[in-house]
């Protein structure tokens, strides 16, 4: 049983995330969120008592905020916003994602900024829980406003309209789901239909999403480039600290830290690393491999600095502010319990680090199909048979899968073209600069994919070559991978077969942490 997350004034973690969208963790809410729920409910009940006009409490919404909503037509207002902003079109968005972005929204909510009642927080915790998961289309979210369209449509469920799947995936009319799951749909008051969809969530939720993927893959990329390097008979000597000491990259450092250890006690290299070695220079595609994965690193880094700001935020518009304090020594003289409309809902800064992973999965997969085009090549192989094929000529090896590998880099490099520098105006004008946020995620989510799959021929091409060296024997870590692949249905060299399935397998031990797992249980943690 996986145990609850709780959702708290304060921020989430990535692993929070991650164990919410992809375990189904259940979640409830901490008694200080609640409280301060509570509290700024309060400040919009005597703001929506008030005959002044307060945006998204008694106006209208974007470029119709100038109309003051009588309060009979309020309840109207709040179902009218979420049905019509439920807008989405295209493919169903993967279940992680829906339930990741609804994790992110209820983290807002419980910070006591938005302004919901509690009932309305509750449900939402609830339904996650019960593992209901709204149905939410691909197509949307422009990334500015928040993520509208997305939210909208979990929105929706909560006032039990709309589609969902529920715990087995089957999907059906909202009202029958939360009623199965013994919940009632709430009616929303004042506030709380743009409280529910004006937030960065979904761009968010990816991109947690894709730091913990990016983050294992940049280790399985660093077992297949030393599964590379030590079946092309390259050196291992340009990976010593000393080298990565006068570049001081840290991401650098710790990729070279990897491949040595991974390369530790292995008889192939060993087997030139005498005087009579006429290497000077192995190809950049081997030798260059920490510069490129280190630099990945950093940049994973740099996203995840991003998201944990944005997981520490509270985006809404406008927002409660419930306190002032006192700054630069004077106290404000603006009253206590206030909403201000703001701008923080533009997903810029989430954009921007989107698309610059986008970049860092296009360039790690490339440098790996480079190596292991390497492998194919007789004039590059030092050695091997031609694609590694058991009768050259007869037999093709693995040349298509080059191809394949080939074709998926070709696609990243496309993937890589940034989402963020656009913008299409919309609402009249007034929302006139948008981020593509979305649009970046979605991107993003095929470019990890990519990479695990360009990953996972590497790894079948640089274990056959392995094999092929025999009698020389690999370092006792790679050695391990390379049973792994054997013992999971990936056999070794041999005459032309169905290679399909086995790189399917391949990207599944990829993906899952195997290799990585397979690795590190002779070295220890990699870095």
């Amino acid at each position: 049983m996986v145990e609850h997350i709780t959702v708290g004034v304060g921020p989430l973690s990535i692993g929070d995330v991650v164990a919410v969208a992809r375990r189904g963790a259940p979640v409830r809410l901490a008694p200080e969120a609640l409280t301060g729920i509570d509290a700024a409910r309060k400040v919009v009940d005597s703001l929506a008592a008030s005959a002044t006009p307060v945006y998204g409490v008694s106006t209208g919404f974007g470029a119709l905020a100038t109309r003051h909503i009588p309060g009979e037509l309020r309840a109207q207002l709040q179902r009218s916003l979420v049905r019509s902003h439920a807008a989405g079109s295209g493919p169903v968005v993967e279940r992680e994602v829906v339930r990741a972005l609804m994790l992110l929204r209820l983290s807002t909510l419980a910070t006591g900024r938005t302004g919901v009642r509690r009932e309305t927080a509750e449900l939402m915790a609830a339904i996650l829980s019960a593992g209901i998961t709204p149905v939410v289309r691909e197509y949307g979210s422009l990334g500015c406003s928040g993520d509208l369209a997305p939210l909208a449509h979990c929105a929706l469920a909560l006032m039990g309209e709309g589609e969902v799947h529920d715990a087995d995936g089957t999907v059906m009319p909202a009202a029958q789901a939360l009623a199965a799951a013994g919940l009632a749909p709430v009616e929303l008051a004042e506030k709380e239909g743009l409280a529910l969809i004006n937030g960065t969530d979904g761009m968010l939720g990816m991109l947690a999403l894709a730091i913990e993927d990016l983050t294992g893959l940049l280790k399985v990329a660093d077992v297949t480039a030393a599964m590379s390097v030590e079946g092309q008979l390259g050196t291992d000597r340009v990976f010593a600290p000393e080298l990565q000491a006068i570049r001081p990259h840290p991401g650098q450092a710790s990729s070279a830290a990897n491949l040595t250890a991974l390369l530790r006690d292995s008889g192939i290299v060993a087997s030139h690393r005498g005087p009579d070695c006429n290497r000077v220079q192995d190809a950049y595609s081997l030798r260059c491999s920490p510069q490129v994965h280190g630099a990945a690193r950093d940049t994973v880094a740099h996203a995840a600095t991003v998201a944990g700001r944005e997981l520490a935020a509270a985006v809404d518009n406008p927002v409660v502010l419930a306190e002032v304090g006192e700054a630069a020594g004077e106290r404000s003289d603006r009253p206590l319990g206030r909403v201000e409309s703001n701008g923080n809902f533009h997903g810029a800064p989430i954009a921007y680090v989107l698309d610059f992973l986008a970049i860092v999965a296009a360039d790690v997969a490339s440098i790996a199909e480079r190596r292991t085009d390497r492998f194919l090549d007789t004039a590059r192989n030092h050695g091997l048979p031609p694609f590694l094929a058991d009768d050259p000529g007869v037999d093709s090896g693995l040349m298509i899968a080059q191809y394949t590998q080939a074709a998926i880099v070709s696609e990243l490099k496309r993937l890589a073209v940034p989402a963020s520098v656009d913008s299409i105006p919309s609402s009249a004008m007034q929302e006139d600069h948008v981020s593509m946020g979305w649009s970046a995620a979605r991107k993003l989510r095929r470019s990890v994919d990519g990479l695990a799959r360009v990953l996972a021929v590497e790894l079948v091409t640089a274990a056959r070559a392995l094999d092929l060296r025999a009698p020389l024997t690999p370092s006792p870590a790679t050695s391990a991978v390379v049973r792994l692949l054997r013992d999971s249905g990936v056999p070794g060299p041999g005459t032309d077969r169905f290679l399909s399935p086995e790189i399917e397998e391949a990207v599944t031990l990829v993906s899952s942490g195997a290799v990585v797992a397979a690795a590190e249980s002779v070295i220890g943690d990699l870095q």
